[in-house]
């Protein structure tokens, strides 16, 4: 337990701001960020509980950068501590795309230097993410050989429903291969969830609730502020694999409909490439365009409810399940198929959108030095690689 409540909910606060200031490169690069500064250097939790909480995230719908965020801060500061991580992470982007719409609408920033020396910093974290949670996670060959066969098929066969059948092909075959394995019985902490079971499932009642009747009430009230909200919620509610994937979902529920036009639409996705935080918060950006600096808030709340409920409505009973032995069986396969899709994404999109020339590698390889060895803080990376893409884009 935490000793000060109030220093500790601070704590998260800050901590999560720092992160959406300056986290970079998309949701694969925000696990390792994550990895980074809660793992590594603060220690909130361990390596297995943090594989076990990006498990978790990877099965449910929704952004899981943001939900490994929220797990994080409940596991720190409970309810409370979960919305000011998730405040933290999500407030910084989401101001800022909200005002672009307001102030910069079709400003261009994609070809700018620093942008690029941002990508090439995504290159460096996700990189020494990868090589920490291997080291943890694919100690001997039948995992290493899960994880291979991750990277495979979802090279081979990208998107969204292949990673989801990945997940669930190693959660079998870890149950097959590893199923005798023991359930912990020291050593191994729980996680601490401060939350009860009856909340968490009034969560998930919720979450059901709202995708089935939001609809519906749309149709009868004839409303434009409830139309917005269930267009923004039913996306949130139905993305697996990656903020990515609600683009087409969020394009086919406003540019239809004249909310906003295909150009407005490409302009605002430019500026979600180009601020931290999580890619959802494009959302924000859209309900700027839409309604002014309310429909942005509304629209921001909505395309994350589902993803809050979801974590909220399932974390009190991970703890049960982990500790099944059949289910620490799958969980041995799911987490060396993280791996894979971690490597997978660390190809492409990160490698592919950001290593070009080789000029790129070779600051790729000095902030890999600057993190792995130098053990510089990420802000200082962060700030170096920016500097630094600007300097080569004048090469």
């Amino acid at each position: 337990m935490v000793q000060n409540r109030g220093k500790a909910l601070i704590e998260i606060w800050l901590v999560s701001t720092k992160l959406g200031l300056t986290s970079f490169g998309g949701p694969i690069a925000h696990l390792g960020y994550y990895h980074e500064e809660y793992v590594r250097r603060r220690k909130w939790l361990d390596e297995k509980s943090y594989a076990d909480l990006v498990a978790l995230c990877q099965f449910l719908p929704g952004p899981a950068s943001s939900q490994v965020g929220i797990g994080i801060g409940v596991m720190r500061g409970g309810l409370l501590g979960g919305i000011l991580a998730f405040l933290g992470f999500t407030a910084p982007s989401a101001i800022a795309l909200i005002l672009f719409a307001l102030l910069m609408q079709g400003f261009d920033v994609s070809g700018a230097g620093w942008i690029h020396g941002l990508k090439i910093v995504a290159v460096a974290v996700v990189a020494h993410a990868i090589l920490g949670m291997a080291q943890k996670l694919t100690p001997d060959v039948t995992t290493k050989t899960i994880a291979l066969f991750a990277v495979v098929g979802t090279l081979l066969l990208p998107g969204a429903f292949t990673q989801v059948g990945v997940i669930l092909l190693a959660a079998a075959a870890g149950l097959f291969l590893f199923k005798n394995t023991k359930a912990d019985q020291a050593g191994e902490p729980d996680l601490q969830f401060p939350i009860s079971k009856r909340f968490a499932a009034a969560c998930l009642i919720l979450f059901f609730g709202l995708l089935f009747a939001l609809p519906l009430l749309r149709e009868v009230m004839a409303s434009g502020w409830l139309a917005m909200f269930d267009s923004f919620y039913r996306s949130g509610s139905l993305v697996f694999g990656g903020g990515h994937v609600v683009l087409p979902l969020l394009e086919r529920e406003v540019v239809p409909t004249g909310w906003l036009s295909k150009e407005e639409f490409l302009a605002g996705y430019g500026a979600a490439q180009a601020v931290p935080g999580p890619l959802f918060t494009f959302g924000s950006y859209i309900g700027g365009v839409i309604n002014g600096w309310q429909g942005g808030l509304i629209a921001t709340a909505a395309i994350f409810l589902p993803a809050f409920l979801l974590v909220l409505g399932t974390l009190p009973f991970w703890n049960t399940l982990r500790r099944n032995p059949k289910i620490k069986g799958a969980l041995v396969g799911v987490n060396a198929a993280v791996v894979g899709l971690l490597i997978s994404a660390f190809y492409n999109p990160i490698w592919t959108s950001s290593i070009l020339r080789p000029a790129d590698f070779a600051l790729a390889a000095i902030l890999f030095s600057m993190l792995a060895y130098w053990k510089l803080p990420p802000w200082v990376v962060v700030v170096a690689g920016a500097v630094s893409g600007s300097l080569l884009a004048l090469i």
